[in-house]
């Protein structure tokens, strides 16, 4: 496949004409090169635009691939008739059969961020994101009974920005607590999250991995060498399975297949909405 660049096209900020082209492109083995042009808002930004796509194919010998959510027409209109990459207008493929679905006109908005402040998700999500930045890492076992789910494994396992991405994007109370050789000698839970056990959610690590993780942190230190990170996974595994707490490996699994599998088995109401 020869090189390409694909571009990710919108009048707001771009960001869901790049979720969903990015889902589209994991379906290939190709890795192209990734542009994102947002807030194209008026016909000199479209004509500015148009220019950087067609140059960008003469250059690479290949047109380029344009992902695009455009609500102004008269913008869509001059990225169609005139830009020579291959075009995919991603509100007309779904909007237009929508609106006929529901025999009613869209409100044809840009983006979706124009009024999210003052609504109350958006209030909850930065309550959410506060709470899981003040209960990172242990930092704080105060309220940890208004904790949606409490994701506990030893260092550097993904607590931490598995907990972030919950409360940004589906605004979960997330605290964070690590396991750490005291608890593994104590040979129990920590005190803090004893009578909080059914929020528990527990993730886990291949050691190898790990011990690498760690060494870009510390290197050379006890806390990264393999020993001890077979030890703490070992003695963390078998605590999460002798609580009844439920977890599972972070090595291959990306932060949202491991937001979503807490989100079914912690808070399965959150993936309603």
């Amino acid at each position: 496949m020869p090189h390409r660049t694909v571009y990710f096209v919108s009048d707001g900020t771009g960001i869901t004409a790049e979720t969903f082209g990015n889902s589209i492109l994991a379906q290939f083995p190709a890795k192209p090169r990734h542009v994102r042009r947002p807030f194209i808002d008026s016909a000199e930004k479209a004509y500015a635009l148009v220019r950087e796509i067609n140059e960008t194919g003469e250059r690479e010998g290949a047109r380029a691939i344009v992902f695009a959510t455009l609500v102004d027409r008269e913008v869509l209109r001059i990225v169609r008739e005139h830009c020579k990459g291959k075009v995919l207008d991603m509100f007309g493929t779904f909007i237009e059969p929508l609106e006929e679905e529901f025999a009613v006109k869209s409100n044809h908005r840009v983006g979706r961020f124009s009024d999210v402040a003052r609504s109350q998700e958006y209030h909850d999500r930065i309550e959410a994101i506060n709470f899981s930045l003040a209960h990172d890492d242990g930092q704080s076992a105060r309220n940890l009974a208004a904790a949606d789910v409490i994701l506990v494994g030893v260092s550097r396992c993904g607590k931490t920005p598995t907990s972030l991405y919950l409360a940004m994007q589906h605004g979960i109370k997330a605290a964070n607590y690590p396991l750490i050789p005291d608890d593994f000698e104590r040979n129990k839970l920590p005190t803090a999250l004893i009578e909080h056990r059914r929020k528990c959610f527990g993730l886990t690590i291949d050691p190898e991995r790990l011990s690498q993780i760690r060494n870009e942190r510390r290197p050379g230190s006890k806390y990264a060498a393999i020993e001890n990170c077979r030890y703490e996974v070992n003695e963390a595994e078998a605590m999460m399975k002798r609580d009844g707490i439920a977890w599972l490996s972070s090595t291959h699994k990306s932060i949202e297949e491991i937001a979503t599998t807490i989100l079914r088995d912690i808070r399965p109401d959150r993936l309603i909405y």
